[in-house]
């Protein structure tokens, strides 16, 4: 059979006659939410929420979900606006008595004079908003206040797992959204990896698994284990056991950590195991969400190994970018201070900036950046390399100030550390004190040529742009032109070969960088505009692509 021949050219657009025609896109059924409606009123815990909303008097909600959580989104939001709509019209049948018809009526024609805008009865009547925030800026363990913000909201009803960093403004509704759990398969793993009845094992949960820590520890006394100590959750990163507070047999201190186990119910994320690594004798993971459900002995050393590897880099890098990964946090702003102080100490640059979601894309934009620190929160801040590398290292603050310290001082015992309250590090690694005396323009030594050489620990080679602000400012004067006129502070100074550029006096890594090994520096850069003249302006078309016109035409193309 031979193929159909082509007459005429295809329809590569939408015809005119179909222009305004409801585009209806197929649905994919998989994303659709698979939960009965009563498995949805248990595991979004509607309840509590409308409970809280209620309590709290707050009238404009925002409601934020994961990604993998969005096809619930509508039907979770439906949900709370009935059950909210059955409490008011409770709340209103209970202030108007026990009577109705002409009796309610009466009651409430008689009470009008006494209502006052102010009146807690009537404000209970007014009728909230619920708003679904589509997308996150940031990590999905953290919450927006910034996309809470846009729609003026009182409150943010946070489902999934979080991170449990304090907010700075807003309040928030945690739900953690409880997934099921068999008490009978997590006893028998316990039994196969205890079998000393008498050891001594703290019980903790991921957060959607820490309903069932109470029924497993009565599960476990039941078959005979007599030093089971369950957790709860506090919001509190920087505890011995991050966001969990130890049992009541434990004292306040990590010493009595060390002798201990854990038994730990569902995946828990990176932050968490390195935090956990050198606090506890051993690490044992239950996750149930297998078919069927695996329990393994954890150890965090290949990950440590793999983050002292990035700290190395970081030692050796001239520039470092700080990038911000939850601004609404409280305490981002004393933590990110603290890194640019550091930084600033060690002789070297900083940049700091908001990109939202981090990825490698992102920073590879900013090719002059050596390595990055993330700023923020406890989970995000730790990024950990998947199918796409990174170009330059990226590490926390924590991590950031263990390799600004010199090689002679940084002392680091397989601890991992986080701190969020803008303190100085710790975790058993000391400061380098010499970077406190000295600032950039104060040196230690006989200036800058005096210093000893630096190299890169992980490839071997000399490094001769490691502490770029160590450099003199001025041969005739300070940074801030004493002994000479000051410069401009928006003026680039091109300075000779085998020196770097300066912007108002201080020299910018940044600008060295543009002005010696970007080869592109942006449009009208390869050619002189002040000898060229410009096209005429000229009216272009208008509508929409599928129905342009041009000029006066008003036949649609």
């Amino acid at each position: 059979m031979s193929a159909a021949r082509l007459e005429s050219a295809p329809v590569l657009s939408t015809p005119d006659t179909h222009i305004l025609d409801e585009c209806k896109p197929k649905v994919d059924t998989r994303t659709l939410s698979k939960l009965s409606d009563e498995q949805l009123y248990i595991t979004y815990e509607i309840q509590r929420t409308v409970k809280e909303i209620r309590a709290g008097k707050w009238r404009r909600i925002a409601l934020q979900f994961p990604d993998e959580m969005l096809p619930d989104a509508t039907r979770v939001y439906k949900e709370l606006g009935r059950r909210l709509r059955d409490e008011r019209a409770t709340a209103r049948a209970q202030s108007l008595g026990s009577g109705n018809g002409r009796d309610a009526l009466h009651s409430l024609e008689s009470n009008m004079s006494e209502v006052s805008i102010n009146d807690t009865d009537l404000a209970k009547d007014v009728e909230e908003k619920l708003y679904i925030l589509g997308d996150t800026s940031y990590g999905a363990c953290c919450v927006d206040e910034i996309a809470a913000e846009h729609v003026d909201a009182d409150v943010v009803v946070h489902y999934g797992r979080a991170c449990l960093s304090p907010t700075a403004r807003m309040p928030v509704i945690y739900v953690f959204t409880t997934r099921p759990l068999s008490i009978s398969d997590a006893v028998e793993a316990f039994r196969a990896t205890y079998p000393d009845l008498s050891t001594k094992v703290i019980l903790m949960a991921d957060l959607p698994y820490q309903f069932h820590l109470s029924s497993l520890q009565s599960a476990l006394q039941a078959a005979g284990y007599t030093n089971t100590f369950p957790t709860t959750v506090i919001h509190d990163p920087s505890a011995p056991l991050p966001n969990r507070a130890l049992p009541a047999a434990f004292p306040t201190d990590l010493s009595a950590l060390q002798s201990s186990s854990l038994f730990h119910l569902g995946q828990p994320p990176t932050a968490l195991l390195l935090a956990l690594h050198s606090r506890l004798h051993s690490l044992h993971i239950h996750d149930g969400a297998h078919t069927p459900p695996t329990t393994t002995a954890t150890s965090s050393a290949p990950a440590l190994k793999r983050r002292y590897a990035l700290l190395t880099r970081v030692a050796s890098a001239g520039t470092l970018g700080i990038v911000v990964t939850a601004p609404s946090q409280r305490g981002t702003g004393a933590q990110l201070a603290r890194v640019r102080r550091a930084v600033a100490a060690a002789g070297k640059k900083s940049y700091a900036m908001a990109v939202g979601k981090i990825n490698a894309a992102k920073l590879a934009n900013f090719a002059d950046v050596a390595a990055w620190v993330a700023v923020g929160c406890w989970e995000s801040s730790l990024v950990e390399e998947g199918p796409d590398r990174f170009f330059a290292p990226v590490v926390t603050a924590w991590e950031a100030e263990v390799a600004l310290m010199g090689d002679g001082r940084r002392v680091w015992d397989g601890r991992w550390a986080w701190d969020g309250n803008g303190d100085e590090v710790g975790g058993g690694v000391e400061r380098d004190s010499a970077h406190e005396e000295h600032g950039p323009n104060e040196q230690g030594v006989d200036g800058d040529e005096s210093a000893p050489p630096e190299f890169d620990l992980r490839s071997g080679r000399y490094v001769s742009f490691s502490r770029p602000m160590r450099n003199t400012m001025n041969d005739s004067g300070d940074a801030n032109g004493e002994g000479g006129q000051a410069s401009s502070a928006t003026a680039l100074v091109k300075r000779p070969d085998m020196d770097v550029a300066q912007v108002g006096g201080v020299v910018s890594p940044a600008a060295e960088f543009l002005r010696s090994k970007r080869t592109w520096q942006g449009l009208g850069s390869d050619f002189d505009v002040a000898e060229r003249e410009g096209a005429l302006v000229e009216e272009g078309r208008s509508g929409i692509a599928r129905g342009y016109t041009v000029g006066d035409d008003e036949s649609k193309h």
